[in-house]
């Protein structure tokens, strides 16, 4: 992913100011601000949720994006989840949704409805969709939300096991949860990115 120069302001409210990033293959990397920071607008932008007014947002290859507020049918079942996301994505079977499915201990769930099912469980159907058509780019926004802390760990090993096979992990957070597993980390500030050490070997 490569981003030049993105602008966005709200009335003459400036939210981003210039904002340039590139992530290359297997890299793990961070965006943390505080509330208001712009965080989410950027997000938006990056996946193509939103127009900037000036700048642009390159891909070579295809991303995935998980929002912090879920967009979950209540009325369908997980695996009907997966299947029409598998229809929408082109995926021939539904192999890889339920490997991880499995990573996350989601796969005793596949025929409860959604409306049952508690947010950090629905954190985790939330994050299957968008992995399972194996992007070269995950885009996260506060992916942590309800999850347990051995789901937590799991995230992390998943992610771990993504930035291994060439794949590119973005987290947008209001903190730096576990910094130092990643490989970049940014502080969104006044509209702009500033780069913070972390200890990623």
């Amino acid at each position: 992913m490569d981003v030049r120069d993105i602008h966005h302001a709200y009335g003459t409210r400036k939210v981003l100011c210039g904002i340039d990033l590139r992530l290359g293959s297997g890299t793990l990397a961070g965006i943390v601000g505080e509330n208001g920071a712009g965080k989410s607008t950027l997000l938006k932008i990056l996946a193509e949720e939103l127009q900037p007014q000036r700048g642009r947002v390159h891909y070579g290859g295809r991303f995935g994006y998980c929002p912090q507020h879920l967009v979950l049918n209540s009325a369908l079942t997980v695996r009907q989840h997966l299947e029409y996301f598998r229809v929408a994505y082109g995926c021939g079977t539904l192999d890889r949704a339920e490997k991880i499915m499995d990573v996350l201990k989601l796969s005793d769930y596949s025929d409860e409805r959604v409306s049952v099912l508690s947010g950090g469980t629905k954190q985790k159907l939330n994050l299957t969709l968008a992995l399972m058509h194996d992007p070269d780019l995950l885009l996260l926004d506060e992916p942590y939300q309800g999850f347990d802390w051995d789901t937590y760990q799991r995230f992390w090993d998943l992610a771990d096991a993504l930035r291994r096979r060439g794949r590119s992990v973005l987290i947008v957070s209001h903190l730096a949860y576990d910094a130092e597993r990643l490989d970049e980390l940014h502080h969104l500030d006044h509209g702009l990115l500033h780069p913070r050490t972390t200890a990623a070997p």
